[in-house]
């Protein structure tokens, strides 16, 4: 087990490496941050002064290795659209797309496994047909469409829910929430279900298809000639087996919910980090996007390590399979 957990967080440290120095060619060949912080009418003097303050004037690797000193203590200088600390902007945005990933995913986990077992179960039943015609329109439509679609419909012609921002927070310290207010949770609404119809859908169809494999193999048959119950063949033996690989895609999905929020957050205009990257682009805020990149990269890496090791003690033919290696 030990052997195991160093393997993997050698193998994390070493992609958190490669995606620092891809974030700091960011700095190197996007744009010059000296241009952008002095403007294109500064004298040469000061020009070569900035640089010299602000290390550029250092050799390649010297440079780099400064911005991974830095980018470990969580430090990516100062964005150079707002002049504020990249570190102080993302933490400022982090709880808004975090609460709104976690809502998300949440929604997704609890309708699209249900979703999955009934349709395994029910094949060929109107509900189940109904389920796999939305669950393909989930698939096919694009986010933005879906997250327009629900502002016309519940936000416009209904009225029922507000179309952009968070709505009222409480503070934590440096964590917001809008978790414990009834404001919070109206805002968070059709952004949640748009962020999470994609994932509901992908769930719905993976536990479907793992649970049709399931009920087909020899045990379940072994368990059907005992006498068993269909609920304990199906609840007991069938889905525990089906949620060993859906947990890992889950887990994986997770991250892609943090880090592809980007379009629901400029739909509803939902103040998260998606926003921010998106107005970094559109103004080569080069510390920002490196900044996202470090950190998305971090959590991909994070709830893999964490997947993996659920992985590892959930199923037992791993733990067989070291032991027999060693």
């Amino acid at each position: 087990m030990i052997a195991f957990v160093l393997r993997r967080l050698i193998q994390a440290v070493i992609v958190m490496i490669a995606v620092a120095f891809i974030a700091f060619l960011l700095f190197q060949y996007v744009g010059d941050p000296v241009v952008f912080l002095l403007g294109q009418d500064a004298k040469p003097e000061q020009i070569r002064e900035m640089r010299a303050s602000l290390g550029l004037d250092r050799p390649f690797f010297v440079q780099f290795w400064h911005f991974l000193v830095n980018a470990s203590q969580g430090e990516f200088g100062l964005s150079l659209r707002q002049g504020a600390k990249v570190s102080r902007l993302i933490g400022e945005r982090f709880p808004a797309t975090l609460e709104l990933a976690l809502v998300a995913a949440v929604l997704a986990l609890f309708i699209g496994i249900p979703m999955g077992v009934y349709t395994a179960l029910r094949r060929g039943t109107f509900m189940s047909q109904v389920f796999m015609t939305v669950s393909l329109l989930g698939v096919s439509l694009p986010t933005f469409l879906i997250g327009i679609l629900l502002i016309l419909v519940f936000a416009v012609l209904l009225g029922w829910f507000p179309s952009f921002g968070r709505g009222e927070t409480v503070q934590f310290g440096w964590w917001t929430s809008g978790l414990f207010k009834a404001d919070g949770w109206h805002h968070i609404v059709l952004p949640a279900v748009t962020l999470a119809i994609f994932q509901l859908t992908l769930i719905m169809r993976l536990v479907r298809a793992e649970m049709l494999e399931v009920l087909r193999t020899d045990y379940i048959k072994f368990a059907r000639a005992r006498g068993l119950s269909n609920r304990a063949i199906h609840f007991g033996h069938a889905l525990k087996n089906t949620l060993v690989p859906v947990m890992t895609i889950t887990g994986l999905q997770l991250g892609g919910l943090i880090a592809f929020a980007i379009i629901t957050e400029s739909v509803f205009q939902w103040p998260g980090m998606g926003l921010l990257f998106i107005q970094a682009v559109t103004f080569a805020d080069v510390p920002v996007m490196a900044a996202y990149l470090c950190l998305i990269a971090l959590i991909f890496v994070v709830i893999n390590l964490v997947v993996d090791l659920l992985y590892f003690v959930v199923d037992p033919r791993l733990r067989v399979g070291k032991a027999g290696g060693h």
